[in-house]
């Protein structure tokens, strides 16, 4: 399965200067936020696939008009083609204008969806704004990861995490790390195409079953 993650930083190969043949092959776009609506309807109208996504800090305007033709996945999990997807969207709240949530608060949020995955069977990707705490965040407010994130991560254990939200610009920022429980961490500033081997999705099973794309 080959995924576009996008977030953060409109790119011109997908929007005035589309090139089809960067998006040959694509099975899923996920957009990790902060990026307009209209961008995500133009992409998802042109690449003719499924594009789910979840909130920027930047985001609020999608409470006026969220992207049309695209599925938010935020605070929700969902299944397409056997991948188990979850979302989880905003930054650490650093004003009262912004997408975010105090720690407390991703904690629970995270907490349910952990239970959630326990029920139906596991996840495969999770796709959030923020990073996690320590793995590719900054020590400003602004741009803190969560550490609610990471207890996520030892306690699903998902194949991959894509965030966005720390810019490539901002420094000396790695694309691409390892967390210890062996989640792959991915800054999906900008673009990135993540391929996910088929045989790496194994059958699900559960109680529970998420909606599909």
């Amino acid at each position: 399965m080959r995924i576009l993650a996008i977030s953060d930083t409109e790119e011109g190969w997908l929007y005035d200067r589309w090139d089809a043949s960067r998006v040959a092959g694509v099975d899923l776009i996920v957009s990790c936020g902060d990026l307009p609506a209209r961008y995500l309807e133009h992409i998802v109208t042109l690449a003719n696939v499924p594009l789910l996504y979840v909130w920027g800090n930047h985001d609020t305007a999608y409470e006026r008009h969220a992207p049309e033709g695209c599925t938010c996945v935020d605070g929700r999990i969902l299944d397409f083609r056997g991948l188990r997807v979850m979302g989880l969207g905003g930054s650490i709240r650093y004003n009262d204008q912004v997408h975010g949530f105090t720690e407390a608060e991703m904690a629970r949020r995270a907490a349910r969806l952990a239970l959630l995955a326990s029920a139906s069977g596991g996840v495969d990707l999770v796709v959030t704004h923020a990073p996690v705490r320590g793995y590719g965040d900054l020590d400003d407010l602004p741009h803190r990861g969560f550490e609610a994130l990471g207890r996520l991560l030892e306690r699903t254990r998902p194949r991959y995490l894509l965030h966005g939200h720390v810019h490539m610009e901002y420094g000396r920022i790695e694309r691409v790390r390892e967390h210890p429980c062996g989640t792959t961490i991915v800054n999906a500033c900008g673009s990135y195409v993540l391929e996910i081997p088929d045989d790496a999705l194994e059958e699900h099973r559960g109680l529970f079953h998420p909606e599909s794309v």
